[in-house]
């Protein structure tokens, strides 16, 4: 059994470990959650978010978050530890703790490679054919998103994410990964 403690605070963290039948309870200052599964497995599938923003990393999860989005989400800032991370490259090797993503969220703009070099990277990998790629972007440049459905994205979103339109997000994503399956 292993036990994992978050801020009693955090009453969202013991709702979604509630939710996904992890049995909880509050002890003192301290939210504990018990649960006889291994770390690092989990019955929902990994995002991955892709930005060299941390700020913007930080407002896509909370519009997930505001979404009431309860999947696991891994980040990292640039189109090489995106490539590193999807190949299983030093330092995401273990897949029980780096789990291929279910869906990659990817920002345009970065520096090289950028979205786009990452993207048509992914639709040249079978092992990748069937990976659910959102890309991201400040812009609204039509030409962006016309170049991302070219080079085979699933979906295109402008950030900041709507985080009043939470509702509709949730149910976006949530087609995106039934589609993607």
């Amino acid at each position: 059994m292993y036990v994992f403690v978050a801020a009693a605070a955090e009453t969202v963290a013991l709702q979604r470990w509630a939710i996904l039948g992890y049995r909880t309870y509050i002890a003192g200052l301290c939210v504990c959650v018990q649960s006889t599964r291994l770390p690092g497995l989990t019955t929902l599938p990994l995002m991955l978010v892709v930005d060299d923003d941390q700020n913007d990393v930080t407002l896509v999860k909370r519009a997930f978050d505001r979404a009431g989005l309860t999947n696991p989400i891994q980040s990292v800032t640039s189109g090489a530890e995106a490539l590193s991370y999807l190949q299983g490259d030093h330092p995401y090797s273990d897949r029980t703790q780096y789990p291929l993503p279910a869906l990659l969220f990817l920002d345009i703009k970065m520096p090289p490679p950028d979205g786009f070099d990452v993207l048509r990277w992914i639709r040249h990998q079978n092992q990748f054919a069937k990976l659910c790629v959102v890309m991201l972007t400040g812009s609204d440049d039509i030409r962006d998103a016309n170049l991302a459905y070219r080079l085979g994205a699933d979906s295109f979103l402008v950030k900041p994410l709507d985080f009043w339109n939470a509702t509709e997000l949730m149910e976006s994503l949530q087609r995106l990964l039934k589609r993607c399956e």
